[in-house]
């Protein structure tokens, strides 16, 4: 079995706090037709490196249905400025246009199977996944982005029509994983395609 959930799986339920203080479960997200799901962090260059790339992609969808979920679950003791304090730091300087989740105890990235950040997650209106992995080919330097993958595949859902490329690999650094070493990643994760 696969580390990372598969296309036509359904969402997993969490109920994690945000950066606002409040707590969040999968149905407070209801009303988006299509919701993505991405695991980040406050440190990773690849995160810092495309964070204003998907900040435009939220904007650009959201009137189109698409809402955007952002899941930090980096431990801070591998790295301390992925601290829930850090996390409330940078939404107030960025003011990003997502809810920004704290996953404290690292479950919801066990469940989801979560490999990098970024790593992405786009469910239909019935929470099943169709498209999983990068949002772009270059999120450590976009200026350097020839494939804009995430947003292709939200495209093409919008439309009405089949994902072309509903699995990419995600591009960043491997999640922080408590106790472990700052590159471990579990043995049975491995590239999506």
């Amino acid at each position: 079995m696969s580390f990372t959930i598969g296309l036509g799986d359904a969402a997993k339920d969490f109920k994690l706090k945000a950066t606002d203080g409040k707590e969040y479960q999968l149905s407070d997200f209801a009303e988006h037709d299509v919701l993505v799901i991405s695991f980040t962090c406050n440190h990773c260059p690849y995160v810092t490196g495309s964070d204003e790339d998907t900040r435009a992609i939220a904007e650009k969808y959201k009137d189109r249905g698409v809402g955007f979920v952002a899941i930090n679950s980096n431990s801070p003791n591998t790295y301390a400025e992925d601290s829930y304090e850090h996390m409330i730091k940078r939404m107030d300087e960025y003011k990003f246009p997502w809810t920004y989740l704290h996953d404290a105890t690292q479950d919801v990235a066990f469940a989801y199977g979560a490999l990098r950040t970024p790593h992405y997650y786009v469910f239909d209106k019935e929470r099943k996944l169709i498209y999983t992995g990068r949002a772009v080919d270059s999120p450590r330097d976009t200026s350097k982005v020839s494939e804009r993958d995430l947003e292709r595949a939200l495209d093409e859902h919008l439309a009405g029509q089949a994902i072309s490329t509903p699995l990419t690999n995600p591009i960043g650094c491997n999640v922080k994983w408590d106790g472990k070493d700052a590159h471990w990643m579990p043995e049975e994760a491995c590239d999506l395609v």
